[in-house]
């Protein structure tokens, strides 16, 4: 049933009672929640799916957390990683040191060390070296001999002094071989020749040395000292060096290192042991290697076990720096995804997500019940805090939460994409300049400043509507037009315009053309809709059928293009206008797809569509007559700006709900729609029986026409002869 809404129907305001604090800082003073805790409050769900899946142990059992931008996705994953790690499961944190590995040379030893160990052990080699580089000029004897005796007895009581200061058994691989090594070397360098008269050039050899030196690819010691029992890391930037380590190159004086010494740990190193964050599509859009990361991901999880490779040279040689051999790595990933991600990737690469069992749904949106305006309020409050902005005072929480019903475009439910409020809190502090409390009237500001910054298209669309370029009418009657409305994206800018649409009607057999098809400037959307509108029409007048009908529609002035199929609507009321002959009212906006049985359906950016009509009706003179038709399904996701409801509070626009197309056109050309009688025919002087009178006639001039065409053919065939 078509209705008229008043203005208490068309937004939020009256729901959004006064708050009951003054400023925000009450709310800090009454709770000690943090700003995670209130993100929590508003996603349950995840919070419980997610603990759950950080809480299982389980090799292979990584999380998947799905969730739009802006939702908290990854700082509240985050945050619970970090809570995990400080009250889960302990988890022995080590150090990963690479060493020489003097059986199989140019190769690297790793050890794992437990955390301190790996910074102990670089220090105490660092300092046997310095030691090792005195003393060795202290073993030659007055003709340049090396006293092995000497040699051995100081290298046996340092290695003990080694053992005894790092107890462990990992170590005495390294411990067991220094004196050998030592000796060898010493051995060598005599064999080869030493200058006489006690030169020891040459003998000590920072390249032989530096084999003893410690690489210490993962320090743990921040993670003990803030007693955290895991590893938590999250990777900005992956790439294949930044996740799996690399192989520096040999440059300047790291090319007289051994080759052990030039390897660099990755993410996934450092988070051994406990969880690494990651984004989806950090990896997909590297456009170089997006599916090779995904790949050597999925080998990861597969195998457990990582190498570092010289990436530099890898296309070209193959192996790279696989010759220092596997890791065992256990490492629990965390995948910040969006939905749209995640089924691309689930299409390219089916088995990568099988190690990912665990999957995270974040919310975008929730209920507005009271207590959900408190946990925004109290988000409000703590983001304040922590970024020392002024607080806001009900009023103006009020004005934000209407702010989150109008991103949702929903009265019943609230947006928790969070990033946009945090904005629009920064852009409200900024308008109330040196003010100790943001205001309402501050957020309205902001609100208003950030339309100005967004209107230059719709701007310059209204301006040309306003000269008369484009030809847009808001007052009187006129047959076979109506005023469509359109809904434009471009980049943060949304806004919605108005669009003459025309219908033509004559005998014929061609049914319903849509011009815009026809040249192909439609898209498949708005093809489907028009196709729904010419069955539509042939079933309401179906003891006519087949009808004897030509008709075209076109969206005047449009060159862009046309998609989607929320201008049905108003393409058959152009048609029906034309095809009767009764005019239709051009104050009267409309929006609104219908389906085979003529019930009108809902249509996205309503609110857009309506400002912006409104805007140019204000521009060309608003008289009272002007509105806007919407279906009755989309009057839930009406939240409206504040200057339309004062409008159609002072009776100079209306909105107009409907839930069949014969309430809209009814009420645009003043004429009752009528109903069909059970012989398909309608009766009375209704808009419909006026249409089947016409179609009527149609027929009869296409069959007389076609009858005299048959007559004059043969005639001019025989003139021919």
């Amino acid at each position: 049933m078509m209705q008229v809404l008043n203005p208490v129907e068309m937004t939020v305001a009256y729901k959004l009672s006064p708050m009951s604090f003054e400023s925000t800082q009450e709310l800090l003073d009454a709770s000690d929640m943090s700003l995670t805790d209130y993100g929590w409050k508003l996603q349950p769900e995840a919070q419980k799916t997610l603990m759950m899946g950080l809480s299982i142990q389980e090799g292979g059992c990584n999380v998947l957390v799905l969730g739009t931008p802006g939702s908290g996705r990854a700082s509240l994953s985050l945050a619970a990683m970090k809570a995990a790690a400080v009250t889960g499961i302990d988890s022995s944190l080590t150090d990963l040191v690479a060493l020489y590995d003097f059986s199989q040379q140019s190769c690297a030893n790793y050890i794992k060390l437990p955390a301190g160990l790996g910074s102990q052990l670089r220090t105490v080699m660092d300092a046997f070296i310095k030691t090792l580089m005195v003393e060795m000029s202290q073993w030659l004897d007055s003709n340049g001999q090396v006293n092995f005796p000497q040699a051995e007895v100081w290298l046996e009581e340092r290695v003990d002094s080694l053992r005894a200061q790092l107890s462990s058994a990992k170590l005495s691989s390294l411990f067991n071989v220094i004196k050998p090594e030592v000796l060898a070397y010493l051995q060598a360098w005599q064999q080869l020749g030493s200058e006489p008269e006690g030169s020891n050039d040459g003998l000590v050899n920072e390249s032989f040395l530096a084999r003893f030196r410690v690489n210490l690819l993962v320090d743990q010691r921040a993670n003990l000292t803030a007693a955290v029992k895991q590893p938590v890391v999250e990777e900005k930037d992956p790439g294949f060096a930044a996740l799996f380590g690399m192989l520096e190159n040999a440059a300047g004086e790291a090319a007289q290192w051994p080759e052990f010494l030039r390897l660099r740990a990755g993410s996934v190193h450092r988070a051994d042991g406990g969880m690494l964050l990651l984004h989806l599509r950090d990896l997909m859009q590297d456009e170089n290697n997006g599916g090779a990361l995904l790949e050597k991901l999925y080998r990861l999880m597969r195998n457990r076990e990582v190498q570092i490779e010289d990436w530099a040279n890898h296309a070209q040689q193959g192996a790279g720096g696989n010759r220092h051999g596997a890791l065992p790595v256990h490492v629990k990933l965390i995948m910040i995804a969006t939905r749209e991600d995640y089924y691309d990737c689930l299409e390219a690469q089916p088995d990568f997500f099988d190690f990912f069992p665990v999957k995270v749904e974040f919310e975008d949106r929730v209920a507005a019940s009271l207590e959900n305006y408190a946990w925004v309020a109290g988000y409000i409050a703590q983001k304040c805090q922590q970024h020392s902005l002024p607080h806001f005072s009900g009023a103006a929480v009020n004005e934000l939460l209407h702010f989150m019903h109008r991103l949702e475009e929903d009265q019943s439910r609230i947006s928790i994409r969070f990033a946009h409020l945090d904005q629009l809190m920064h852009e409200s502090v900024a308008a109330a300049a040196d003010a100790r409390l943001v205001t309402d009237a501050h957020v309205k500001q902001a609100l208003s400043a950030r339309l100005l910054r967004q209107q230059f298209f719709e701007t310059q669309i209204r301006d040309s509507i306003i000269d008369n370029e484009l030809l847009i009418q808001v007052h009187g009657d006129v047959v076979g037009q109506v005023n469509g409305l359109t809904h434009i994206e471009l980049g943060d800018a949304s806004f919605g315009s108005p669009i003459r649409i025309t219908a033509r009607c004559y005998p014929g057999r061609s049914g319903v053309i849509n011009i815009d098809r026809e040249v192909e400037m439609s898209g498949p959307s708005h093809d489907k809709g028009i196709y729904i509108l010419q069955n539509w029409l042939s079933a309401s007048f179906w003891a006519l059928a087949p009808l004897s009908l030509s008709a075209s529609l076109v969206f005047e002035q449009e060159y862009n293009g046309v998609e989607g199929d929320s201008a049905s609507c108003a393409e058959l009321f152009a048609l029906l206008s034309a095809l009767t002959g009764l005019p239709i009212k051009q104050g009267i906006a409309v929006t609104g797809a219908l389906n085979q049985f003529g019930e009108v359906m809902p249509i996205g950016g309503v609110n857009e569509k309506i400002e912006g009509y409104f805007r140019v009706c204000q521009a060309l003179g608003l008289n009272g007559e002007q509105g806007v038709i919407i279906p009755k399904r989309n009057q839930r996701h009406l939240v409206l700006d504040e200057s339309v409801v004062t409008a159609v509070n002072n009776g100079m626009f209306k909105i107009i709900t409907i839930d069949h197309v014969l309430e809209g056109i009814a009420h645009l050309t003043g004429c009752e729609a009528g109903t069909q009688e059970a012989d398909g025919t309608y009766s009375g002087n209704t808009l419909m029986a006026r249409a089947q009178t016409v179609l009527a006639s149609f027929r009869q001039t296409l069959e007389r026409n076609q009858a005299h065409l048959a007559y004059i053919q043969p005639q001019a065939e025989t003139g021919k002869s």
